[in-house]
């Protein structure tokens, strides 16, 4: 068996070598020196045994390739699946009110904002809402209302000014 020197020894040695001969076979350079990489953690895990081997160097460089190999079917795989499937329908820009409902969700504290989304996005019953959060039913029906109304201000000061103001910020009189 070798020692850890020499594990680091071969590591340090061989690592470019090794990276360069699986990039020139998958033609990506962070993806070849990842498999050389996962492939000597492998080595180093079982170094008890194959630091035994008359050329661990072979074995680690085996890893590599097959692991090329796999990455490079499993890549083929998703290229025929996407080549057959259709592109997923475009998804629309979000539009002034979607932008202004998030930015005023933003401002309520959290546990009523959590209530809210829940509630009204997650199509979520109070009861659920309770059992999720490990809050009393009532305690969310708290959230929720003190949501609703801070939600409502904020949207209704954005529909009156198009703008928010920062919490404490004085709105200049005219």
């Amino acid at each position: 068996m070798r020692s850890e020197s020499e594990f680091i020894a071969l590591y340090e040695s061989r690592f470019s070598e090794l990276a360069a001969q699986v990039y020139a076979y998958t033609s990506d350079s962070a993806e070849a020196q990842d498999l050389v990489q996962e492939a000597f953690l492998r080595a180093w895990q079982r170094w008890d045994t194959i630091g035994g081997y008359d050329d661990p160097l072979a074995w680690v460089r085996r890893v590599a390739w097959n692991l090329a190999t796999s990455r490079h079917r499993r890549n083929a795989v998703a290229r025929r699946f996407l080549q057959r499937s259709s592109p997923p329908e475009p998804h629309p820009g979000m539009s002034p009110d979607h932008v202004a409902l998030v930015e005023a969700l933003r401002k309520v504290p959290e546990k009523q904002r959590r209530a809210v989304v829940l509630h009204y996005l997650g199509d979520m019953s109070v009861s659920d809402i309770a059992t999720q959060t490990g809050a009393k039913e009532g305690t969310v029906k708290s959230w929720l209302h003190r949501g609703r109304a801070e939600l409502a201000r904020y949207l209704n000061e954005f529909e009156a000014t198009g703008e928010f103001r920062r919490s404490g910020e004085v709105t200049p009189r005219g």
